[in-house]
């Protein structure tokens, strides 16, 4: 299927259009990117193998869009013209059925189970895709190292590494973006990020949410996997990268890459430097919460953990001896969403300055839209006595929501809020010895109480 297509007209087709991260997450960031990006001519496919008419899909889509708080001719001709299309995505036939109601450039986004990915890049190895296709897969991308190189062979016999998008949605958030801005626009900050100054580094993503109707996938999946192996990886390698000369997603992803190829667990030790643990039940702002283990559809003999800490080394010149501790957990009762770097003492304050003295931060909101620095002032009273001060800003949230960024990426062959192959297996290298310590018992599984802040695992929080 080699013809050629007019660049023009795009046709973006949803896989596992009645799922969950469909109609909760994709849906409304397209609709965000419909009305305030000129698109030219789209025309969305929803497909999936529950049965459906194009009426009842473009309800679903015009709920999704106003959901996401959009409105204008181009959001009403997207949900005019919308059609939806019943097929197994793993089945020759309906497939060759499905990429013929294509016009123009075909987007395949796979928003579905990682098994059944795998399942139809097979069958579209065999029939082939139309010249051009992009190809979008979520996280998890594979289940270890392995299966991440074979993932990345399978892809590549279909189209070119540039047309496939590993999309971390993270990497579309205005928090995270925010990083590249505090870093290498501000020359007083970016010379003091490195181990002559920070003496820690924190990337915490804490939510007080539960599973959320996901046990089918978290129980499998587990917060190391979920969260860290994708999502805050890429995060630490944001925050550690060196300044790439431009944004261009080949410099920004190299830049990224180097710190992935650097870092792993702090002294090789994962016994030691990782922790894990799962919530009971409890209550968070009223509501009560059963335990893990009670959920519908968890089985308590599988031990997967709702909570995780990994302390990680990035062996490089700026950033030797500094920890950087990734935590994430669910059920928190008060949860963080933050990184924070932490400066060392001053090497001397001067006799006669009394008072309380705090560390020195810096903290960038993930899930909150703040920045803040943590210093010590004197006066207005005592003019010798120090006290602590926060100078913080909080920034409007972006026009986009995020899988509106991811999907603006996506449609204008932009790499940068995707992940290249080579990362993607960096990272299961990185954490598969802890992987590999919690298969073996080598690391216990405790227990904290939903609504909590976690804090049986975490006495020893500095290496």
């Amino acid at each position: 299927m080699q013809d050629s297509v007019d660049e023009s007209v795009q046709t973006l087709i949803i896989l596992g259009a009645q799922g969950d991260l469909t109609q909760r997450l994709l849906l409304p960031g397209l609709g965000t990117l419909v009305a305030a990006d000129a698109l030219g001519d789209l025309l969305l496919i929803g497909s999936g193998q529950g049965e459906g008419t194009d009426e009842q899909w473009q309800e679903t889509v015009a709920r999704a869009f106003a959901d996401g708080g959009v409105s204008g001719p181009d959001v009403d001709t997207v949900v005019r013209n919308t059609r939806y299309v019943q097929a197994d995505a793993t089945d020759e036939s309906d497939l060759r059925r499905l990429l013929a109601r294509a016009r123009g450039r075909v987007t395949l986004y796979f928003a579905l189970p990682p098994a059944v990915v795998v399942g139809s890049c097979r069958t579209l190895e065999r029939i082939g895709v139309p010249e051009d296709t992009r190809l979008v897969l979520e996280k998890p991308f594979g289940t270890d190292m392995a299966d991440a190189v074979a993932l990345n062979e399978l892809l590549h016999a279909l189209v070119p590494e540039e047309q496939v998008h590993r999309v971390d949605h993270f990497l579309g958030m205005t928090t995270v973006l925010n990083i590249l801005g505090v870093r290498f626009a501000n020359r007083v900050i970016e010379p003091l990020l490195s181990s002559e100054h920070v003496e820690s580094v924190d990337i915490l993503f804490e939510e007080s949410l539960g599973l959320e109707g996901r046990a089918g996938f978290y129980d499998v999946t587990g917060a190391l996997r979920d969260m860290v192996q994708s999502h805050l990886l890429q995060v630490l390698a944001m925050v550690a990268m060196e300044p790439p000369s431009t944004l261009d997603a080949r410099d920004e992803r190299d830049a990224k890459a180097r710190i992935l190829r650097a870092t792993r667990v702090w002294r090789d030790d994962p016994e030691r430097f990782s922790h894990r643990a799962r919530y009971t039940a409890g209550a968070i702002e009223g509501r009560s919460m059963p335990a893990y283990v009670d959920e519908d559809g968890i089985d308590p003999e599988r031990g997967t953990e709702t909570l995780c800490e990994v302390v990680f080394a990035v062996h490089t010149w700026r950033w030797h001896g500094v920890p950087f501790r990734i935590r994430t957990g669910k059920a928190i009762g008060s949860p963080r969403q933050e990184i924070v770097f932490r400066f060392k003492a001053p090497q001397h304050v001067p006799t006669g300055l009394v008072g309380d003295l705090v560390e020195n931060r810096l903290r960038i909101g993930l899930g909150s839209r703040h920045i803040g620095m943590d210093l010590n002032v004197n006066g207005p009273g005592d003019p010798y006595d120090v006290s602590p001060v926060t100078l913080a800003t909080d920034y409007d949230p972006g026009e986009l929501l995020e899988y509106g960024e991811v999907l603006r990426g996506v449609l204008s062959d932009e790499m940068p809020l995707s992940v290249r192959g080579d990362m993607s297996v960096e990272s299961w290298r990185i954490v598969e010895p802890v992987l590999r310590a919690w298969n073996a018992g080598r690391v216990p599984l405790h227990h904290y109480r939903a609504g909590s802040i976690g804090a049986e695992i975490t006495e020893n929080r500095e290496p």
